[in-house]
C-alpha cells in the first residue's frame, strides 16, 4: 500500500473526482476540499504529504492557500489550471509550488509529476521510515511493531493510531482528529470508537501501554517514559 495521503483541492467536483480516479489505483490515500479556507482546515487534520491545488477557487484562490501554508509547514504543493502563461507558472514556483500542471492532462502525466514531486521531498524519510518511541519500534513501509525486539501484531487502525501519536510525542490529538487521519475525512464512526481501539492498543503494548495517556475531554497523546 502506498504510504502517501493526497489532498485534491478545487471547487469543481468532476476535477476532484477525476483526480482521485487517477490516484487511488497507483495506492495513494486521497482526501478532498472545496476551497482554500476549506484545505487549510483539513491539511491541520489530515496531515497531508502532498496538496494538489486548482489555482483559480472562490474564497481563497490557489496562490492565497499556498502563501498561507507555506507558512507553517513544508507540505509539497502541485498547482493545476487551465491557464497556461509562463507569468502563472513562475508565480506558482515562486510562492513556493513544487510544480505546474496545466489542465487537461493526461493520467500518465498527473502521476509521473506527484512520484517525481513525493521522491523530491521525501527521499529522507523513504530510506528509513523507522520511528522508535521507548522500547517501541514502528516500521511504517514493513507495516511492523516490535516491543523489546519482541513483534507486536496490530490490526490496520491500531497500527495507523500508534503510529499517529508516535510521531510527535507529547502532542494531544482530539479524537476528531485521529478519526480523521486514521479512518479517513469520510468516516462515519464515533468517538467511542477510539476509545476501544486505544484500550485494545494498550493491552497489546503491556507495561509500554501507558505511554499512551488520556488527556481528560480532550484526546490522547504519547509520551515517551
Amino acid at each position: 500500500m502506498n504510504p502517501y495521503t493526497i489532498l485534491i483541492i478545487d471547487d469543481e467536483q468532476q476535477m476532484r473526482n477525476l483526480v482521485r480516479t487517477f490516484l487511488t489505483p497507483e495506492g495513494y490515500i486521497v482526501e478532498e476540499a472545496t476551497d482554500g479556507m476549506d484545505a487549510l482546515t483539513k491539511v491541520y487534520k489530515l496531515q497531508p504529504h502532498l496538496c494538489i491545488v486548482d489555482v483559480m477557487m472562490p474564497y481563497m484562490n490557489g496562490f492565497e492557500f499556498a502563501k498561507e501554508l507555506k507558512r507553517t509547514t513544508n507540505i509539497p504543493i502541485i498547482f493545476l489550471s487551465a491557464r497556461g502563461e509562463e507569468w502563472d507558472k513562475v508565480e506558482g514556483l515562486k510562492i513556493g509550488g513544487d510544480d505546474y500542471i496545466v489542465k487537461p492532462f493526461m493520467p500518465g502525466e498527473l502521476i509521473a509529476r506527484v512520484e517525481s514531486v513525493l521522491r523530491r521531498s521525501y527521499q529522507h524519510q523513504i530510506l528509513s521510515r523507522v520511528l522508535t518511541v521507548g522500547p517501541i519500534v514502528i516500521d511504517h513501509l514493513a507495516h511492523k511493531v516490535t516491543l523489546d525486539n519482541e513483534p507486536v501484531s496490530l490490526t490496520v487502525k491500531e497500527f495507523g493510531i500508534l503510529e499517529t501519536l508516535a510521531k510527535k510525542p507529547g502532542r494531544v490529538y482530539t479524537r476528531e482528529q485521529i478519526l480523521s487521519i486514521v479512518w479517513g475525512d469520510h468516516h462515519q464512526s464515533t468517538d467511542r470508537t477510539i476509545d476501544t481501539h486505544i484500550k485494545t492498543l494498550r493491552l497489546k503494548l503491556g507495561e509500554a501501554g501507558n505511554m499512551i495517556e488520556t488527556v481528560w475531554g480532550i484526546g490522547y497523546k504519547l509520551e515517551v517514559k
